[in-house]
């Protein structure tokens, strides 16, 4: 398992804080975030704010928060130790890495976390409903519903034979094997689009337009999902009907998603850290795990690909954005 990645589904988002909020009264409770600052994590960082005020706690009025990630000289650990010397209230952390570090650097803070792997494999929680120990939070098992985005891919497209999908090879939870078998299973060959970074984003999508593939598959990756806007302004450049693993992309002009919202994990994670500054245990806080998932048709998107929904996909979505 690569430690600095950020998974849900999963692999992965961190958040962007306020440097104000390191300005507040010493006797404030400060909550230590263990997240990479990135562009297009403000969403997020609004969502657990969200999820803190639902707890009635308030940046800048009732607790503060602080950042830190490790430089280019550092480890993971050195940025959570540095947290811990704080003597912060509580650790956040968006980052399958990050949840590694704090929990071995501390065993007495307590820990939130969102992550996109098993946390009880992780070695985060002795169980899901009783994680015992300091850390609990939310887990994402984002791939398990490959299958499904793929039925509904096909469901779309039913004469389609070729279609990509895009995978961060660096990404623990990018199962080749998996994902050959689920599209198999849909009577479908599959083409595999490779992006670590950026750069290999664009690549990524010329190669499928290069293959004459007929839709696209977006996996759950962290630098997709940071870089959604610019994932679903790439497959409409290419007018390419493309699946995506979070409602979030579709929120920002994607064709369709099958999963749970991202923005949701966040306010979900803001409020099992106002419930442990309220004086709840993590120990006793069960893991929160998405038992519903949301398929989503942006039909604006469709209107533009010239995109005729079937009216039994239209049925089975939880909601048609027009």
């Amino acid at each position: 398992m690569k430690r600095r990645e950020f998974m849900i589904g999963l692999g992965a988002a961190a958040m962007t804080l306020s440097s104000a909020a390191q300005a507040q009264k010493s006797s404030m409770p400060v909550i230590g975030s263990l997240n990479r600052p990135s562009a297009g994590t403000e969403t997020f960082a609004e969502a657990f704010r969200r999820g803190l005020k639902q707890m009635r706690f308030v940046e800048g009025q009732n607790i503060s928060i602080v950042g830190r990630w490790p430089n280019a000289n550092e480890e993971l650990r050195d940025a959570a130790a540095e947290l811990v010397r704080r003597r912060v209230a509580l650790i956040f952390t968006a980052d399958n890495g990050g949840a590694l570090a704090a929990k071995a650097t501390t065993s007495d803070i307590p820990i939130v976390f969102v992550v996109g792997l098993d946390p009880v494999a992780m070695g985060l929680a002795s169980s899901i409903n009783r994680p015992g120990g300091n850390a609990t939070g939310v887990a994402f098992q984002a791939s398990a519903l490959e299958p499904k985005r793929f039925e509904l891919l096909h469901a779309l497209l039913p004469h389609m034979s070729l279609v990509a999908a895009l995978i961060n090879p660096d990404n623990p939870n990018a199962d080749v094997t998996a994902l050959r078998s689920a599209a198999s299973s849909s009577g479908l060959q599959l083409l595999i689009l490779e992006a670590r970074n950026l750069a290999e984003l664009e690549t990524a999508f010329a190669r499928s337009v290069e293959h004459r593939a007929s839709a696209l598959l977006v996996t759950s990756d962290r630098l997709f999902n940071l870089e959604r806007r610019r994932v679903v302004d790439l497959a409409a450049r290419s007018a390419m009907p493309a699946m995506y693993p979070w409602r979030d992309f579709a929120d920002a002009g994607g064709l369709m998603s099958y999963g749970n919202s991202l923005t949701d994990a966040f306010r979900q994670g803001g409020i099992y850290a106002g419930r442990i500054l309220s004086g709840d245990r993590p120990a006793d806080l069960p893991i929160w795990q998405p038992t519903r998932f949301e398929f989503v048709i942006n039909l604006k998107v469709a209107k533009t690909l010239n995109l005729e929904i079937p009216p039994g996909l239209l049925a089975f979505a939880d909601e048609v954005i027009e």
